[in-house]
């Protein structure tokens, strides 16, 4: 009466187990779970009626000792098996396994990076709004505006005062609101509009005033594009689409040289007006219509993505994130916008990337002169801007593969490191001769170490990944406070010579002194 009792009872229980753990779990082990109550007969069983239990014979007792025993086998077999599921193989059901998930990525992966694709042209826009005023002082803006002396660079620095300004709250603000699509469309739209002001300004005030503000709206754009690419692509899949977007700015120098070019020799006083106002006109429209089309285009952060993305993709995006650093994007690290802004500016390692995007864009700041590098070969402004594209075009290729490469191994450092190494070799030829073939070799090993500073972005955001409010302020603060590298070099030089002028000037004085103790006529002193 036992033994039967006890049969009955596992095979119960066997029952409710697999009632209670999910098929799908039994399916993707390789198990079939028992059957379920009904769909084959089960003993009934009265506790009040005795149970008569005849002596079984020796075989019999013996094959049903083995079955038992194989039963009982099975059902610990089958449960403690499943138990020892890995988790992400577990975690892949809802997604219809592991074989339908990989599909599903894919799929969401083509669809994210097809839109994505948008900001590869916003950030040549952005490029060629910001650097147009380069172009245009070979074809007579300095002369048109009447400006003297350093008023020229002064133009191009004022848009960093206002792009330094802007950074980190538009991107707390972006991180509140979660539409990029609506939010960096409307900035690239004014800023679209500043651009056309530009070529209507008179004078020197007007045309400060509308740089000034250029980048006080531009400011919204590349942080808030690396915090959106953040929020949707893994840590090994952020140096490619980091570089995608990067591109833009090389594809820029490139290709913003060529159009330039043709805009500057083909509207020569067109309904009155000089050709590099026709630059900031065209370039200024040419914003506009893209910023209509992205509203239609950029993705919003997973957790307000809907319109494109089903259901089942929504909740991918959002479990890939997750598994990749080991907690969610949103309400599990999330604890408010002003905390993440005390966490980021509490951290070293803020401070110390920081510092190191500055010193990296010292050395990078060449960039904003190339026409006027080229043009120190002796070639007339056509030929000068035609040559500034093939050394950007090297550029692309050469940060293309330094990601990919970076990405497939996982290391960042010397990946960084060598290009900057062979930007310095190309400075070193630049400032040590005037041969036409050097400085233009020259050219190109500056510009490729623009693969440094892509992969540099990539492990920004690898580096900083939870909260999201931490992470859109680190990336907005380490992006502007960088920026002083365009306006603070010759600030900083103001303030060493100051010190220096500071320094003889006590040491003249130490002079003066000793001479009168000792009754001598003026003597050496040093120039402050």
């Amino acid at each position: 009466m036992s033994r039967n009792l006890s049969r009955r009872m596992l095979a119960t229980f066997a029952t409710l187990i697999a009632r209670v753990r999910p098929t799908s779990a039994y399916l993707a082990a390789g198990y079939i779970p028992l059957p379920t109550p009904g769909s084959c007969p089960t003993p009934t069983f009265d506790p009040e009626e005795p149970v008569l239990d005849p002596e079984p014979s020796t075989s019999a007792m013996a094959s049903s000792d083995v079955n038992s025993d194989k039963g009982k086998v099975d059902v610990h077999r089958d449960v403690e098996e499943n138990e020892d599921l890995k988790p992400s193989t577990i975690g892949d059901e809802e997604f219809g396994g592991t074989e339908a998930r990989q599909l599903l990525e894919k799929k969401l992966l083509r669809k994210l990076d097809l839109r994505m694709s948008i900001l590869i042209v916003i950030y040549i826009l952005n490029y060629i709004d910001r650097n147009n005023a380069s172009a245009a002082r070979l074809r007579g803006l300095e002369t048109d505006l009447k400006l003297k002396g350093q008023e020229f660079n002064t133009l191009l620095s004022i848009l960093y005062v206002g792009y330094i300004l802007m950074q980190i709250p538009s991107n707390m603000f972006l991180n509140y609101i979660g539409k990029p699509s609506i939010y960096l469309p409307c900035c690239m739209i004014i800023w679209g509009m500043i651009s056309c002001l530009t070529g209507a300004t008179q004078g020197f005030v007007g045309a400060l005033l509308t740089r000034f503000f250029l980048g006080f709206v531009e400011a919204a754009f590349f942080p808030g594009a690396l915090f959106l690419l953040s929020k949707w692509y893994k840590r090994r899949e952020l140096g490619l689409r980091t570089a995608l977007l990067a591109c833009g700015n090389l594809i820029s120098n490139a290709f913003g040289s060529l159009i330039a070019s043709g805009i500057l020799n083909g509207m020569e006083g067109k309904l009155g007006h000089a050709a590099w106002r026709w630059l900031f006109f065209i370039e200024g429209a040419l914003t506009i219509f893209f910023a209509a089309v992205a509203i239609f285009v950029l993705p919003d952060f997973p957790a307000t993505s809907s319109s494109w993305l089903s259901p089942m993709e929504v909740r991918l995006a959002e479990k890939r994130m997750e598994e990749d650093v080991g907690v969610g994007d949103e309400q599990q690290t999330e604890s408010g916008q002003l905390n993440g802004f005390y966490q980021a500016m509490g951290d070293w390692k803020v401070w110390w990337l920081a510092l190191a995007l500055t010193s990296m864009v010292v050395s990078l700041s060449f960039n904003a002169f190339f026409p006027t590098l080229s043009a120190t070969m002796g070639f007339n402004p056509t030929v000068t801007l035609l040559l500034c594209a093939p050394p950007w075009v090297f550029a692309t290729i050469v940060a293309f593969i330094a990601c990919m490469h970076s990405d497939a191994t996982g290391e960042r450092f010397w990946h960084i490191s060598i290009p900057l190494f062979l930007g310095i070799i190309g400075f070193i030829m630049a400032v040590s001769s005037m041969n036409t073939a050097v400085r233009y070799v020259a050219l190109f090993l500056m510009a490729q170490s623009y693969a440094g500073f892509i992969i540099f972005f990539a492990w920004l955001s690898n580096s900083l990944p939870r909260p999201p409010s931490k992470r859109a302020v680190a990336i907005a603060w380490i992006n502007a406070f960088s920026q002083l590298g365009n306006v603070a070099g010759s600030g900083l030089c103001i303030v060493m010579c100051f010190i220096f002028k500071l320094h003889l000037e006590h040491l003249n004085r130490k002079e003066e002194k000793k001479e009168k103790e000792e009754g001598r006529p003026k003597g050496f002193r040093y120039l402050s």
